[in-house]
């Protein structure tokens, strides 16, 4: 009897992305590991069935008891052993990958991103004479936004031609990849966070319909890639329909400046603008989309977007950026409205149509609903992955 399937995982083992995607495979008796591609010494405490490894690392209560994690324990000061390791020690992670590489001889190393996990991935394959079948999945902004550096798109040609098999959430990031010259052949494309639990949803939406609602939700980040600003001024340009609304910001970045422009905008327009800070449950921020008209989210690159993938799940009317692969899941002008994220006078136009067309969100709702059941239930997708692992496995056993 051949044994279970043994997969190593190079993720961030903090982001819940990571998780969601891993734990679709745990919990039936195959091998799986999980090697922290940001040496972050914390596991997100969703994770199920999964060893994972660190350098150093306190220890992290409410973790499930089938997670086992291997590194060096230290009571304290962990943060400051790690900088003093990177100057004794310059590249002991990518040591420490390749080693463990050797060790376990997995049938499968799967890189999840590409600027962190598959480059560390990358340097740890040039010290090894045979490498393991490799995945490397495109998040967010992968190559859509650093595919048009320089610095990095060399990088990034060179991993896909380097690894066997490339897997994304977009169409659109399987031409970006064939533009580059990818030779790994394209996986199924499917939600880097896997898909949603229909049955949790189902019990969170309500049966108020969308143009009843007077909620609008906002993704918060202001960064290299969000845009949150503009979509507070957009909200500022529609204070004459947003009487009678309160808006919330979710997921609130930069943390001392986001509140302050919320309070600002505030009294500006005369509406209550909460803040839902980071730490929240994820239920917490589901029922806000349950509560919303309208989803706002804005930013220069992305994927698809799960928060907008559950925000339409749960009836909210999609405002998203263009720049994202809403367009892959949402018809423009039926089922939501694509905006340029840099636009504030667009983006109110948009909302300033949301907010007054009862019948455009209503019907969306209707469309978006049947969209989700039909490409993003949890138990189907999870079946999906389990079978694309398998066929990569007997693959490599048949060679």
């Amino acid at each position: 009897m051949s044994r279970p399937v043994r997969i190593l995982f190079v993720a961030a083992s903090e982001s819940v992305h990571s998780v969601r995607w891993i734990n679709q495979v745990t919990g039936q008796g195959w091998d799986i590991h999980l090697f922290d591609s940001g040496d972050s010494g914390y596991v997100n405490p969703l994770l199920r069935d999964t060893t994972v490894y660190h350098s150093l690392y306190r220890q992290q209560p409410r973790l499930d008891p089938s997670v086992r994690l291997k590194g060096i324990r230290l009571p304290f000061g962990v943060t400051r052993s790690k900088k003093l390791l990177g100057r004794l020690r310059p590249g002991y992670r990518t040591r420490h990958l390749a080693q463990l590489i050797q060790r376990l001889q997995p049938d499968i190393v799967h890189s999840l991103e590409l600027q962190h996990s598959a480059y560390l991935t990358w340097e740890a394959r040039q010290m090894l004479p045979d490498f393991p079948t490799w995945i490397v999945t495109n998040w967010g902004s992968d190559i859509q936004l650093f595919g048009r550096l320089k610095d990095h798109r060399e990088k990034i040609r060179a991993i896909l031609q380097a690894a066997d098999y490339y897997d994304c959430e977009c169409q659109r990031d399987i031409h970006l990849a064939q533009e580059l010259g990818m030779t790994a052949a394209p996986l199924p494309v499917l939600p880097n966070a896997g898909g949603l639990d229909m049955a949790q949803l189902a019990a969170l939406r309500t049966v108020t319909p969308p143009s009843s609602r007077r909620v609008i939700v906002m993704k918060g980040y202001q960064n290299w890639s969000g845009r949150a600003l503009y979509g507070l001024r957009a909200l500022e340009l529609c204070a004459d329909v947003l009487q009678g609304y309160r808006v919330v910001v979710y997921s609130p970045w930069p943390l001392d400046d986001m509140p302050l422009w919320c309070q600002l905008l505030s009294e500006k327009v005369g509406i209550p603008v909460d803040i839902l800070p980071w730490g929240q449950p994820h239920e917490t921020i589901l029922r806000q989309f349950a509560q919303a008209r309208v989803y706002l989210g804005l930013s220069i690159s992305d994927g698809i977007s799960t928060s907008m993938l559950e925000a339409i799940a749960l009836g909210a009317f999609p405002v998203q950026s263009n720049t994202a692969c809403a367009d892959e899941w949402v018809t423009d002008g039926e089922s939501g409205l694509l905006v340029p994220p840099e636009d504030p006078h667009l983006i109110a136009e948009a909302l300033r149509r949301a907010l007054t067309d009862d019948v455009l969100v209503d019907q969306a709702a209707e469309i978006n609903a049947r969209t989700c059941a039909e490409r993003l239930d949890a138990t189907t997708i999870r079946q999906q992955v389990i079978t694309i692992y398998e066929r990569i496995r007997d693959a490599k056993s048949r060679k």
